[in-house]
């Protein structure tokens, strides 16, 4: 694809994604003030979503989902690289758009090496606003049993198709997070570490957690 028509390709795909998510913004009454961003990293089956569900019902971010993002510009996600830089192009030029305007931001998404976080954390000092991580984990008897479950579709609340092949094709690329972060075992019990996260949320505006 040559530059003109990728250019095309990516301002199709905004604004198909700003459509979605000014309506989560209306549905949700979310308001601008307080940008910030949060951003969750973890292998598919980590419980990342449900992590994600436990801080927004408690705290109004504007959620950045690549799973769900990904359905909205795939129609059957393969999870290859080339749409898997489709999407991450995407959702960095829409968490820099709405923290421009002063939104709080969850980005939840794999964010599996050092080298994919990296932009995110520039999009934050770029707009001076605090960045917390969430490294999010669990078991793998405990993750190969939630893919199970995704695979035969007894999971209806989640966005993505990743089963046990995509986590076994993932998991080697997997970076632990370096320097100050949350972490939680999703397999146990997270409202700690929700509560952590809220606290910080709820935090005054100083630049970020790390």
């Amino acid at each position: 694809m040559n530059d003109r028509a990728e250019g095309s390709s990516l301002q199709d795909d905004l604004t198909r994604l700003r459509t979605l998510l000014r309506s989560d913004i209306r549905g949700k009454g979310l308001r601008p003030g307080d940008a910030r961003l949060l951003v969750l990293a973890g292998l598919p089956g980590s419980g990342k979503s449900t992590f994600a569900r436990e801080v927004t019902g408690r705290h109004p971010f504007l959620v950045m989902e690549t799973d769900r993002i990904r359905k909205t510009l795939v129609a059957s996600p393969e999870y290859t690289p080339d749409e898997h830089r489709r999407v991450f192009r995407a959702c960095h030029r829409l968490i820099a758009e709405f923290l421009g305007q002063g939104y709080a931001v969850l980005f939840d998404a794999t964010n599996i090496g050092k080298r994919s976080r990296r932009p995110v954390f520039a999009i934050a000092r770029r707009y001076n606003a605090p960045v917390a991580v969430v490294e999010v984990s669990a078991p793998l008897g405990v993750v190969r049993e939630r893919l199970r479950q995704r695979e035969v579709g007894l999971d209806p609340e989640t966005w993505s198709d990743a089963g046990f092949e995509v986590y076994s094709r993932m998991a080697p690329a997997w970076e632990p997070v370096s320097g100050p972060h949350f972490s939680v075992d999703t397999s146990g019990d997270i409202s700690p570490a929700v509560k952590q996260v809220l606290n910080w949320a709820r935090s005054k505006r100083t630049p970020g957690h790390r």
